[in-house]
């Protein structure tokens, strides 16, 4: 293989502050082409996923609430609350997304029984058909790129 054709090393060259030497460390080493893929591989899924959101006629957010609810309630269901924390966004701005998709018939919520104050909110059998197709589409896409992912992923795991 010619030199031009040959991949670069990836290591870190440190400068000690001892004798002027310099230390390749391939623990300190940052590897950017890494970095930028696993990123962009995600920014691409993450586009898939918002349009294949919007041709289903759900926001990306929505779509995110279903699959929350759905995903974080095997045992119980969750209230506005913890949907919040999981979404990452504020109480009040999850109540008015649940309050949206309450009206486009979605989800319902559920008071409570031990706690009157707390909404617990669960799909409906509309929310769950969405998210039936959804999901069957981003699975596939996930078979698709997954191969890609894992060689990406090769350089970050513990040795």
């Amino acid at each position: 293989m010619t030199r031009s054709k040959q991949r670069p090393q990836r290591t870190a060259l440190l400068t000690s502050s001892r004798a002027g030497q310099t230390i390749r460390s391939k623990a300190e080493a940052v590897d950017y082409a890494a970095l930028a893929n696993f990123r962009f591989e995600l920014r691409k899924f993450l586009a898939f996923s918002e349009a294949a959101a919007t041709k289903a006629g759900l926001t990306p957010q929505q779509h995110q609430a279903l699959l929350t609810i759905k995903g974080f309630s095997s045992q119980n269901p969750v209230s506005i609350g913890e949907l919040a924390n999981l979404l990452f966004i504020k109480h009040h701005t999850a109540v008015e997304l649940v309050d949206r998709m309450t009206k486009l018939g979605l989800l319902s919520r559920i008071v409570d029984e031990t706690d009157g104050r707390r909404a617990l909110i669960k799909l409906t059998r509309e929310g769950e058909q969405r998210l039936r197709k959804l999901s069957r589409i981003h699975s596939e896409e996930l078979g698709a790129v997954g191969p890609t992912l894992t060689k990406i992923l090769k350089p970050f795991r513990r040795r």
